[in-house]
């Protein structure tokens, strides 16, 4: 198993190489040279596994041996073995037809967990392995922060920055973020958006001396690793939903800002999964509902909402896509994303169109109908949806057929945005691990989106490593 880049540039590479590469040296994302093709009786005896082993052997196809098995194992079970849950990512049945697919269970209540947790993992066994310093460079909108930080802290030889848009997550992702006091963490709240954080990121990343000069490695879902980890899941909720019923298909509605969770149950599709429908839900920033339904990919102004994890225009992973949609040509990818950086939107032909729709359906929730679909749901059925996952169950209320049996990612615990259940007048119960974080002083540093000035914030911490208290 080779990597290359969508943008055609960097030379097959292996899958330790691809993780520590994270964005191509070209600019683009890497992907598999050719993606795995599971046959039906393999799918049929991976039915029957647990969580982790179903996750070694789905990673093994990509892993290709440069893992050694019982390491590759161990490093899965130690990763998964700090779920609360022992199903990991439990499915839980809402009403006829209608699941939910819990990815909350992890350390910080949120799906990226299920990702960084094995990232983190990861990170370690290979600085351990190559006695490599590893120096982490991420932006989060929420929860990829905390998740992140919970995967690498304390671990030997790895350091970690994380941008977040300051004011603009919620309350308990903050503190789940900035709580830590560890001279290996260092959070920044930027004054601007997640996209502001995501674009001085990727710059960041693409100055390849300033990147190879302090080893940056990479924890956004630019990491292949990352996509790989929450395709596992897509599997898993299939074969427990066709243990009750008869299916041919399950259709999955995904909340997603980034691309990258939808794009984990695309390459789920690709590799034989019997996936039918994957609805794409958003928020008032639906810049991807335009694009499947219109065909123009152009960001419109940034909305703040009662979603925030959404609160995204540019999907760093909808390139990935891009690739597949015009046929793996890296040449024409790589002049689509000049176009958008020069003009500031892509435009698809009717016939690619056609292929976007047949891929995806989509759906934007406007903020009354997210907190209705919350309120709705406690009533109906006394199950309590995050803001997040609203937004997902309203778009699969709209896109799926009755017939049709549908999985909604639950992407956080509903605790994680008390902000938005209030505003319901529904009085939740904090899990005590959240709770006892108001309590707690909290360890970050407010700066200007620019480039110079967390570069001058990465070169001190990357060296001393010390943190302000707030």
């Amino acid at each position: 198993m080779k990597y290359i880049s969508t943008r055609g540039n960097v030379s097959k590479i292996g899958f330790i190489d691809t993780v520590l590469m994270g964005l191509a040296t070209d600019g683009g994302l890497l992907v598999p040279e050719k993606i795995p093709q599971i046959p039906v009786e393999k799918l049929q005896a991976m039915s029957q596994l647990t969580y982790p082993e179903l996750a070694y052997e789905i990673i093994s196809y990509y892993v290709d041996g440069e893992i050694p098995e019982n390491e590759l194992k161990e490093l899965i079970e130690k990763s998964y073995g700090t779920f609360r849950h022992s199903e990991v990512t439990p499915v839980q049945k809402v009403k006829d037809n209608m699941y939910v697919l819990e990815l909350f269970h992890g350390p910080t209540f949120a799906f990226k967990d299920v990702a960084l947790q094995f990232l983190g993992n990861l990170y370690s066994y290979i600085a351990k392995k190559t006695g490599v310093t590893i120096n982490i460079l991420g932006a989060t909108s929420g929860d990829t922060g905390a998740s992140a930080i919970e995967g690498v802290r304390g671990k030997e030889g790895i350091r970690i920055c994380i941008l977040h848009p300051h004011g603009k997550v919620s309350k308990v992702q903050e503190l789940q973020m900035t709580t830590v006091h560890d001279e290996s963490v260092l959070n920044l709240a930027i004054k601007g958006t997640f996209d502001d954080g995501q674009r001085i990121i990727k710059e960041l990343f693409a100055d390849l001396e300033f990147k190879n000069k302090y080893h940056l490695r990479a924890i956004n879902s630019i990491n292949f690793a990352r996509i790989l980890a929450q395709t596992v899941y897509y599997f898993y909720a299939y074969f427990q939903v066709a243990k009750e019923k008869d299916i041919e298909s399950l259709n999955f509605s995904v909340p997603t800002g980034n691309f990258g969770d939808i794009f984990a149950g695309y390459l789920a599709k690709r590799m034989g999964l019997p996936v039918g429908k994957l609805i794409v839900a958003t928020n008032e920033n639906n810049i991807l509902e335009r694009f499947i339904k219109d065909g123009v990919y152009e960001p419109s102004e940034f909305r703040s909402t009662y979603s925030p994890s959404m609160d995204i225009q540019v999907a760093s992973n909808f390139e990935r896509y891009l690739y597949y949609l015009l046929d793996e040509d890296a040449g024409a990818v790589t002049a689509l994303m000049n176009q958008f950086k020069t003009e500031g939107k892509i435009v698809v032909n009717e016939e690619q169109l056609r292929q976007v729709k047949a891929d995806f359906a989509a759906y934007g929730v406007e903020g009354e109908e997210c907190l209705q679909t919350i309120s709705k749901y406690y009533a109906e059925t006394d199950y309590l949806l995050d803001p997040h996952t609203s937004c997902g169950v309203a778009a699969y209320e709209t896109c799926n057929a009755p017939s049709e049996v549908c999985v909604t990612l639950a992407t956080a615990h509903p605790a994680k945005f008390n902000e938005s259940i209030e505003l319901c007048n529904i009085e939740q119960t904090f899990p005590e691990q959240i709770s006892k974080l108001f309590d707690k002083p909290q360890y970050l540093e407010v700066v200007e989106a620019a480039n110079d000035e967390i570069v001058r914030k990465l070169e001190k911490h990357f060296s001393s490593a010390q943190l302000n208290v707030k």
